[in-house]
């Protein structure tokens, strides 16, 4: 089985070099890849790159995923959010080949506090969120055998996050304020990519389970509870804080040129029970992380 990867370099994309080897040859691309074109702001380039390949199934890890910046850039966050994904997708539907992408869920409202449902109804509150739409209407409606994986606060042991900078900072300031009024679940990036090397080759046997699916870690905290996680588990571990006090605010408090999503609950109901498993709460993957930098270099 040929298995091509976009965006090899990401979070997720780093840990699904790993869990996607095993599956069969494995081709991943990044936007500085030379053999073949990887870069999404090159539809045509990208598309020609499926053609060559010839690939039974494409993960795609690629995204334009700055979301402030994406207000003042949107043609370019279309086009590799949306643009280049439709292009895949027209190529895949050729070859008879299975797409996976990864969406958000900046595609809701962000209000309530109920966890989103696949079926509930999609606005996005910024232009990253309205180009990782257009991206899922383009795979579904270009090829049909895709599975669209809706994620949200993503983390890795690899490159920046929130824990790495929250950790950062708790060792040069004695004060912090978090935001108290948003709701989500950290996802590490090695569960989705371990998630999805299963759905593959459920999908495989079974093409029925293509769709749309919320992917998630279980349980619910505020970003000002996941700093306080973070720092218990520090302190645990022998490290010193400078810390001594932490405040919460409201998303008021950190004015962002695109507009925030106070609720990004995600049920992932029809995800545990299509491809029967039981995903675990969030505290379970930080707490894993942290061991490895606590043992690694310093944060």
């Amino acid at each position: 089985m040929n298995i091509l990867l976009f965006g090899k370099t990401g979070q997720v994309g780093w840990e699904l070099q790993r869990s996607l080897a095993p599956l069969g040859n494995l081709i991943a691309l990044d936007v500085h890849s030379k053999d073949y074109c990887g870069d999404f702001s090159n539809p045509e380039g990208v598309a020609e790159t499926v053609r060559q390949i010839k690939p039974d199934v494409i993960v795609n890890a690629a995204a334009h995923t700055a979301v402030d910046k994406a207000e003042s850039e949107p043609e370019l966050a279309q086009l590799l959010n949306a643009t280049s994904v439709e292009a895949i997708a027209k190529e895949a539907q050729k070859l008879g080949a299975w797409v996976i992408h990864y969406s958000t869920d900046y595609v809701f409202p962000g209000n309530g506090n109920t966890p989103w449902l696949e079926t509930d109804a999609t606005a996005p509150l910024n232009v990253y969120g309205e180009t990782k739409l257009a991206g899922e209407k383009a795979l579904s409606e270009n090829c049909i055998r895709h599975l669209i994986f809706r994620t949200s606060w993503v983390y890795a042991g690899k490159g920046n996050n929130f824990a790495r900078t929250m950790l950062r900072l708790a060792k040069e300031r004695t004060e912090l304020s978090v935001i108290n009024d948003q709701f989500g679940a950290p996802t590490g990036a090695e569960l989705l990519a371990d998630c999805t090397a299963h759905a593959i080759r459920v999908a495989l046997e079974k093409p029925e389970v293509a769709g749309t699916y919320h992917l998630v870690a279980a349980g619910t905290t505020s970003w000002y509870d996941y700093a306080s996680f973070v720092f218990d588990e520090a302190r645990k571990a022998g490290m010193n804080l400078a810390l001594t006090q932490l405040h919460k605010v409201p998303t008021s408090a950190y004015p962002t040129p695109a507009q925030r999503p106070a609720n990004s609950r995600l049920n992932t109901s029809k995800f545990q029970k299509q491809f029967k498993l039981v995903l675990p709460e969030w505290e379970e993957g930080v707490k894993r992380i942290l061991a490895e930098w606590f043992t690694a270099t310093p944060i």
